[in-house]
């Protein structure tokens, strides 16, 4: 589900991130608990305080714009983690002040589950994050405080508590995480206990393929599906892609799990009418990795699947450390008839260069790029430009996270090809897409 932030306003919004601003993220917290029905079990509410720190150090050694720009980085970072790991759930991405953000769900998740996200997107903020203005990279390690809301807890007594924990866990050499219990967060399921349920659900297929049904914007007619990995672990529940691939990173199985996922999604490719496209994401480490051309290629050939009906999507917000390498491995992909697509433009800082040196075909626009294109002129500008730019390059556009009729038709008449998002589809089983397919 989205996220309540995309539905918000200016007056909503934190101007500098397009998160939702506080004053807005407690109103939310205060409908929740009203909204819901009594009589049956407490609103099931869960947050995280997350504090970046070392803004301050970033805007003296690199400038304001660059201290700007990697609190930015890390709300899409926020913003791109929980519309993938929370889907089902109802939640708020909200800037919570100048170097701390607030994620809130409604949704029953146990304490097991909400550390562990914690944890993962703690990783996905820590990665690098690159300055196109000046070619540098900082780090920034993030601390998180976690709560579980009891009964009679308002967002004033959540707030004020997760600010305390914050507060207390800068003082801890060597922690993290911490719940506003007071009590130092424990793993309930350790590292290596985690990478060897993973490579377990590899063996027994257990990681699940799901597809995103994709629609062509002038016809509106189903023309293929992304495949999307998700795995049910039987104590944190739902784990999306990021966080799969932050564990397969750990235990060093990344190109394990990929060609896992790639391989699922052929094998049930292989059964859909021959006009649809199947769209795979593709890792960094897959393309540094000198033989994923050919290994893929041959996974294609196995599953007989036409190439020309395949993209592989890369992930912007990644890429990449040897853009001439990863140039040569695309180039003998796309050589055999295979679409290549950006994925998550706009997501984070955008690197221009990426469409200048890889043989891309597509551009793929992130959910965040249409959030406020509705309300917001400037909004509205800014997706106009990347489009036009698209054009000028004589990339398709594809936009995902569309949700409303509305956003629909703006981007339709806006000249995108493609479209993808719940206004007429979630991701689902492979059977499911099938029949769809099949009417």
């Amino acid at each position: 589900m989205a996220s309540l932030a995309s539905a918000t306003d200016d007056d909503t919004r934190d101007r500098l991130t397009g998160l939702a601003t506080l004053a807005h993220a407690r109103n939310v917290l205060d409908r929740w608990r009203r909204e819901w029905p009594s009589g049956g079990i407490e609103c099931p509410i869960h947050a995280m305080l997350i504090s970046v720190g070392r803004i301050d150090r970033v805007n003296v050694a690199f400038g304001e714009t660059a201290g700007d720009g990697a609190l930015i980085e890390i709300a899409q970072r926020i913003r791109h983690f929980a519309a993938d790991e929370l889907e089902s759930g109802v939640w708020i991405a909200a800037r919570s002040s100048g170097d701390t953000f607030l994620l809130a769900l409604r949704e029953e998740c146990n304490r097991e589950r909400w550390q562990w996200l914690a944890e993962a997107l703690a990783d996905a903020i820590a990665m690098p994050i690159s300055d196109p203005d000046t070619a540098h990279s900082l780090r920034l390690w993030p601390r998180v405080a976690l709560i579980r809301a009891t009964e009679g807890d308002t967002s004033a007594s959540l707030l004020d508590t997760l600010s305390e924990a914050s507060a207390r866990i800068r003082s801890l050499q060597g922690h993290r995480v911490v719940w506003t219990s007071g009590e130092l967060s424990k793993d309930g399921r350790s590292s290596q206990q985690l990478e060897a349920d993973l490579l377990a659900a590899i063996d027994h297929d257990e990681i699940a393929i799901r597809f995103q049904p994709q629609y062509a914007l002038e016809t509106d007619r189903l023309i293929g599906a992304e495949a999307l990995a998700r795995w049910d672990h039987p104590v944190l529940g739902r784990v999306g892609a990021a966080t799969l691939f932050t564990i397969a990173e750990r235990a060093d199985h990344t190109a394990q799990l990929s060609r896992h996922i790639a391989s699922k999604a052929l094998e049930a490719a292989r059964a859909w009418p021959k006009d649809l496209r199947l769209s795979i994401n593709v890792t960094p480490a897959d393309l540094a990795a000198g033989s994923f051309a050919r290994e893929f290629l041959a996974l294609v050939k196995v599953n007989g699947i036409d190439p020309q009906m395949l993209t592989l999507e890369i992930t912007e917000q990644v890429l990449l450390a040897n853009l001439e390498q990863v140039s040569e491995v695309l180039a003998e992909l796309k050589s055999s008839g295979i679409s290549l697509s950006l994925d998550d433009f706009g997501a984070g800082f955008c690197n221009f260069r990426y469409l200048k040196v890889l043989p891309i075909d597509h551009l793929k626009l992130d959910r965040s790029m249409i959030d406020g294109v509705l309300d917001d002129q400037r909004d509205l500008a800014v997706f106009r430009a990347i489009v036009a730019m698209a054009k000028a390059l004589d990339l398709k556009v594809v936009v995902e996270g569309v949700e409303t009729e509305a956003q629909r038709a703006l981007i339709a008449r806006e000249g995108c090809e493609v479209y993808q998002g719940f206004l007429r589809a979630e991701p689902m089983l492979a059977e499911d897409f099938l029949a769809l397919a099949s009417r």
